[in-house]
């Protein structure tokens, strides 16, 4: 077998619980096709992502490292302001996994969400692929492509493009385009990173909602429910599509398609039983759905139960194409090739988090989380108690010490939060879930 091709597709707020074959209480099939990709492969069950908001956890993908290695991935997330920057945004000069896939031969795109960095400094052309379509910033409308100060933000390549239709759909077409070109001389990445379901709430059949809320996409009068699972079906059929055009051009086979989400959800979406959402170290904020699919390496129907963290991504990836990574950029993350051989796999290490909203701490080991926000410290035992309800801090004295004097050494290694990173209250959740 030759090196594989990569498709790694990226959801924007997908709550844990959202798929079917994570246990959402839809009524009717919200995912039929990730459902069809998590039985024939291997379906994580504690998966996380690196941050409980957008571009902090897209640093960590594109290096393999603690996104607070980067002074962009400080943001919480990267905003507007930030056009004309010089210092926040990936810098040009870090390797990331299209840079260094590229560098070995592999072909690259990105199709979707960039999130991090503006031009002239930065962008995905800048940071190794070589094909590039979608939106820049961090939020858009599905159908005028306007960000929240109404500019104009789709992009083909450097420059901007004017395209009818909606983003979920143009962004599948542009990855259905980049498959049919590929002749098979080279194996290829195509990042697919959807804006769904992110808002503004819209659906395929919303454009009329679109003119109603112009620019203020974080609109608080719309959305349902429905129309939250509506646009993760739009986002599901095109990644069938996509699906299809590996079957039809015979690649699928050698093709390790990876599919989970940038942070937890928010405000329509279902995380049971998990709490807390979007912005926040609960587990709800930062467990996502984590689905892994190539048939000529993982055998169907698998499940792994192990703590593992979207970094991990960058250094299984780099691991399979049988790359190197940058001597003087040491991963963070640990390859999860010993997964897809057996799924009881666990690389037994800690998993940390900090954020400046609320002061927040978290860490996982084994079992235990630790997490501190707004000058209180919780400890759960996650084995028997997902929800985060039962605070063992009183009652296991000994293990919060220690869990707290983990996480300080750990964050006594990076950079200090600088006091002007930004903190988006934008993207935080409308109600925080009690604690005590």
């Amino acid at each position: 077998m030759g090196r594989p091709n990569f498709v790694f597709i990226l959801a924007d707020d997908l709550g844990y619980a959202d798929l079917g074959c994570y246990g959402a209480r839809a009524s009717v099939a919200v995912s039929p096709v990730l459902d069809g990709l998590a039985a024939g492969g291997l379906r994580f069950t504690q998966g996380y992502a690196n941050s409980p908001v957008c571009s902090p956890t897209r640093f960590a993908l594109m290096t393999g490292r603690w996104q607070y290695r980067l002074r962009g991935g400080a943001e919480e997330p990267l905003v507007g302001t930030a056009r004309g920057d010089k210092v926040v945004g990936l810098a040009p000069e870090h390797p990331t996994l299209p840079s260094l896939l590229r560098a070995a031969g592999y072909a690259t795109a990105l199709c979707g969400k960039w999130h991090l960095g503006y031009p002239p400094h930065f962008g995905p052309l800048k940071s190794g692929y070589e094909r590039y379509f979608g939106p820049l910033s961090g939020a858009v409308d599905y159908f005028s492509h306007r960000d929240m100060t109404g500019q104009h933000d789709l992009y083909e390549q450097d420059r901007p493009t004017l395209r009818q239709g909606y983003l979920t759909d143009l962004i599948s077409d542009a990855a259905v385009e980049f498959l049919q070109r590929q002749d098979g001389q080279r194996p290829f990445l195509l990042s697919v990173h959807y804006t769904a379901p992110h808002w503004p709430w819209e659906t395929r059949d919303d454009s009329a909602e679109s003119r109603r809320i112009g620019n203020a996409l974080a609109h608080k009068d719309g959305g349902s429910v429905a129309i939250y699972r509506q646009m993760i079906r739009h986002m599901d059929e095109g990644i069938g599509r996509v699906a299809a055009t590996l079957r039809a051009t015979r690649q699928i086979d050698d093709t390790l398609i990876v599919f989970t989400a940038d942070n937890g959800g928010e405000r329509f979406s279902d995380n049971w039983p998990l709490v807390g959402q979007k912005m926040d170290l609960l587990e709800g904020g930062i467990r996502v759905p984590l689905i892994a699919h190539w048939p000529a390496r993982i055998t169907p129907s698998g499940r792994c139960d192990a703590p593992v963290i979207t970094m991990d991504w960058t250094a299984t990836l780099l691991a399979a194409a049988g790359v190197e990574p940058h001597a003087d950029y040491p991963m963070d993350g640990v390859s999860l090739l010993p997964a897809f051989d057996d799924a009881r796999w666990d690389p037994q290490r800690p998993l940390f988090w900090r954020m400046k909203h609320r002061q927040q701490r978290a860490l996982r080991d084994g079992a235990w989380k630790y997490l501190a926000r707004d000058g209180h410290e919780y400890l759960f035992d996650l084995s028997l108690d997902e929800r985060e309800r039962a605070n063992q801090a009183l009652r296991r004295p000994e293990r919060l010490v220690e869990m707290r004097q983990q996480w300080e050494r750990w964050a006594a290694t990076l950079p200090v939060v600088p006091a002007d990173a930004a903190v988006s209250l934008v993207c935080g959740p409308e109600d925080m879930p009690a604690l005590s």
